[in-house]
């Protein structure tokens, strides 16, 4: 099992991933991947080349949670996700894509810039999991709590798996 990351040379990191923890990183980035693809995007091609964009707060809550409403009042709230969202879609993807990229079994070195990307889509990848298993506060005595036999089990540990990464990689870049 990967022992987390550890500081590099030149503000970088390394890790050491087992070839099922890529495998399992990878599926997980490729749902992300699919999850935060291009929105709703304009009819008129100035705003598409603007990545002027979707209007509307989504109604998935895993995209709610990811890309969630900047203001109470609706009327700024919609002005503001229509000229954000689609370049904060394309941030996640390509942080997204740089953890599929460089995720390797064996011992891998990142670059500062590419691990700062694997921060930033491993906290999205929680989120995600987070509000499919509605983790709460209280997810280390869940599961604690739980039989490995509870179908929901793999996915906890995957979670949990998931915040000890996150966690070793803010450690190994401050």
């Amino acid at each position: 099992m990967s022992s987390g990351f550890s500081p590099g040379k030149g503000g970088g990191v390394v890790t050491r991933f087992e070839a099922a923890e890529v495998s399992l990183l990878r599926s997980l980035v490729s749902m992300l991947l699919g999850l935060v693809s291009p929105g709703q995007t304009s009819d008129d091609p100035l705003e598409r080349a603007l990545g002027i964009g979707a209007t509307e707060a989504p109604t998935d809550p895993v995209l709610a949670r990811l890309f969630p409403t900047a203001y109470e009042d609706e009327e700024d709230a919609s002005e503001f996700r229509r000229y954000t969202e689609a370049t904060l879609r394309d941030g996640k993807r390509a942080d997204a894509q740089t953890v599929y990229d460089t995720a390797r079994s064996g011992r891998s070195e990142l670059t500062a810039e590419q691990a700062q990307a694997w921060l930033r889509a491993l906290n999205d990848l929680r989120l995600t999991l987070g509000v499919k298993l509605e983790v709460t506060e209280e997810i280390h005595d869940e599961i604690a709590m739980m039989s490995e036999d509870d179908p929901r089990y793999p996915a906890f540990v995957t979670y949990d798996w998931l915040t000890y990464l996150q966690d070793s990689l803010v450690r190994a870049l401050w």
